[in-house]
């Protein structure tokens, strides 16, 4: 057998892992906006009716529910497009540059993009109450 039959087998628990350490990161996004914890100046007393506001709300039950591999798909494609329009509109609307993330500080949300389109593609992997779901 070689190595990259032998890896394979791992890759549900990969995946699954990824997908639990990707929904914790984004959950404290919401967490911030929403209830200052952990405190952050530029999020300190977000309105829950702004664009901030829905956002932190977003990521918290969406953070959620991709920790839980719970509807992971179209979650993840919400949490995608999220992403998509937070860079337009948070990184690029300001004047940066479109075409490198780096000099707008949108590398996350960029990154945050494609693993959300990543999770639609591949599904929740191991650990995920969908499997629970999908056997029911």
């Amino acid at each position: 057998m070689s190595t990259n039959n032998q890896l394979t087998q791992y890759q549900p628990y990969a995946l699954g892992l990824l997908r639990i350490v990707t929904g914790y990161m984004f959950i404290m996004h919401g967490m911030t906006k929403l209830f200052q914890i952990p405190y952050i100046e530029m999020f300190a007393n977000v309105p829950l009716g702004s664009m901030f506001g829905a956002a932190g709300i977003i990521e918290l039950i969406g953070g959620a529910l991709i920790i839980l591999g719970l509807f992971t798909r179209p979650v993840a494609f919400i949490l995608s497009g999220q992403m998509a329009a937070a860079y337009f509109i948070g990184h690029v609307a300001d004047g940066g540059n479109f075409l490198m993330p780096i000099l707008n500080s949108g590398e996350l949300a960029v990154q945050w993009c494609f693993t959300f389109l990543f999770f639609f593609v591949a599904g929740s992997g191991a650990f995920a109450l969908d499997n629970l779901r999908n056997k029911a």
